[in-house]
């Protein structure tokens, strides 16, 4: 509410609106000068503009002008402009000006004279006050929630994103052990059918692995990406991503489908060895897959315990594809071949234990572990005596994907941000994490993996990628490995492969090799039997 000036508060005042001033008021105010209010804002920034008004003689004997005249006077000394229109409409000074900087501070500007001069100062006092407010910054709260794959983010993203957005940006990272714990918890939720703000479902996006996404699209636990033909972040990747990407909404490969992850890192399976194992056993350095099948690492080599990379081992020893859909017809030998060959190579492993292998590796239990680059490369780079290598022939490829989580289906009463759907700063972080200058973390070997931009850049210009490599090399972290920022060289990428999702036919092989590996005293752990018994689930295989 603005301030009444003081001179109205005065009760020496002659211009006091009591009964008996009523009498001293004018009988009429023939020229009284209109009041123009200047909005200099949209807030509320007024500025009250009036000039001397020639006073008149009164004529106190019409009663009822004179009373209807103070009642104007009145409405205008209780209203908005009431004090400085009343005291503009009974003197020849203009009152103190207000200027509102905002909704909660007024200041009161000192009286002036009703002069040119005067009025141009009032002026630049009320322009320089204006100024002052607009410079004045508001953060908005906007939220961004993501759940992510712990050790995937590189710390320097976190501080960048969040300077590069300012205020604005209501920014919560939460990491999750692995991706199998972030994938059982937007399944639990999803079962429950109610979801909090804690919970992974109720994040703006998630990380998933790709060989999650087929299964996250046909259980309804994510929502494809919308308006990503708008994005410059989907015009930067190249086709290769793009047709990988693709899928209906079953989760199969469809060049028409639509986008439901979008990578942010890659990597691929290696071999990791204890170089000071071999050496004082003059044991010849690992170099290929066959190297796995040497009798003198039985029982010293640890693996991970998924189906697709253990038979993916078998298939590429034997010179098929990871992707090899009909295993009796593009496999020499067939599905008996494959399982004679499986049937050494557990014999090889002494274990297959995703969570425990490395443990065993760094303790010294086993002298080989087969693993993604994203857990070995990690512990290797604390051992002294490792070395790190992707087989000559090729590898399988990963990639770690940024996801929406579905919550059409979900009572989502106390999502926060996502009641209204996922924040509009999604496109803005997955921008930002393909952007060329994160490679970063990536190429000094802070954070395991690379930029999807590295493997575009492999399969667009090739010269100019060796010759990365060549200048990376110079400066690469004492790891023995044949990885250059985390990426293998051209040679041997070309040969890699992303894991596509399995035909149904090929799905039946799988439950059959896995189902013979158990009869072996290294038979594979039953949590292989159960990752294959849920992916039959959709083809009704029975055990």
């Amino acid at each position: 509410m603005s301030r009444l000036h003081t001179s109205l508060l005065d009760h020496n005042n002659p211009f006091l609106l009591t009964p008996q001033s009523l009498y001293l008021l004018p009988r009429r105010i023939s020229n009284f000068p209109p009041v123009s209010v200047s909005i200099l804002s949209s807030r509320r920034n007024l500025t009250v503009h009036s000039s001397a008004i020639e006073q008149r003689p009164s004529n106190l004997g019409n009663l009822i002008p004179t009373l209807a005249t103070s009642a104007a006077l009145l409405f205008l000394t209780l209203g908005g402009v009431r004090s400085s229109a009343c005291f503009a409409a009974t003197s020849g000074c203009l009152p103190p000006a207000v200027a509102v900087l905002n909704d909660e501070t007024l200041v009161d500007h000192q009286p002036v004279q009703d002069t040119a001069d005067d009025g141009e100062d009032e002026n630049e006092e009320l322009k320089a006050a204006f100024e002052s407010y607009k410079s004045k910054t508001y953060a908005l709260t906007v939220p961004l929630r993501i759940v992510a794959l712990r050790n995937s983010v590189p710390p320097l993203w976190i501080k960048n994103f969040i300077q590069s957005q300012g205020k604005r940006v209501k920014f919560r990272l939460e990491f999750r052990a692995t991706l199998e714990d972030i994938f059982s918890e937007l399944s639990t939720t999803i079962g429950k059918g109610k979801t909090t703000s804690k919970s992974a479902l109720g994040a703006d996006l998630v990380s998933l692995g790709d060989t999650w996404i087929n299964f996250a699209i046909s259980k309804k636990l994510i929502e494809p990406i919308q308006g990503v033909d708008d994005q410059e972040w989907f015009h930067t990747l190249s086709d290769k991503w793009k047709v990988y990407l693709r899928r209906n909404n079953e989760g199969k490969s469809d060049t028409k489908g639509k986008i439901w992850g979008v990578p942010y890192r890659w990597g691929s399976m290696v071999i990791a060895y204890r170089k000071t194992k071999f050496q004082q056993r003059n044991l010849a350095p690992i170099q290929d897959w066959g190297d796995l099948w040497r009798s003198d690492l039985g029982g010293k080599i640890g693996m991970v315990d998924s189906p697709r990379e253990v038979i993916g081992v078998v298939l590429k020893y034997m010179g098929a594809s990871y992707n090899t859909s009909d295993i009796d017809s593009q496999v020499i030998g067939g599905r008996n071949a494959v399982k004679n060959q499986l049937d050494v190579f557990r014999k090889q492993v002494r274990l297959f234990d995703s969570a425990n292998y490395l443990k065993a590796f760094s303790v010294g239990d086993i002298w080989v572990a087969v693993g993604w680059s994203s857990d070995i490369i990690p512990v290797a780079k604390r051992m002294s005596d490792v070395a790190v290598i992707v087989p000559k022939s090729g590898a399988s490829l990963w990639a770690d994907l940024w996801a929406i989580p579905s919550v059409s289906n979900v009572d989502n009463e106390e999502l926060g941000g996502r009641i209204r759907g996922p924040s509009p700063l999604i496109h803005e972080w997955i921008d930002f994490c393909l952007q060329p200058q994160r490679s970063l973390p990536f190429q000094k070997e802070v954070t395991a993996g690379a930029l999807p931009l590295a493997l575009d850049n492999n399969t667009t210009n090739n010269n100019t990628r060796v010759l990365d490599y060549e200048i990376l090399g110079k400066n690469k972290a004492k790891l023995d490995t044949n990885l250059i920022a985390g990426v293998p060289p051209p040679d041997i990428l070309n040969k890699c492969e992303f894991l596509e999702p399995l035909s149904d036919s090929a799905l039946v092989d799988y439950e059959w090799l896995i189902g013979s590996m158990e009869k072996g005293n290294f038979g594979i752990m039953c949590k292989l039997r159960d990752c294959v018994s849920w992916a039959l689930e959709k083809v009704k295989v029975k055990l």
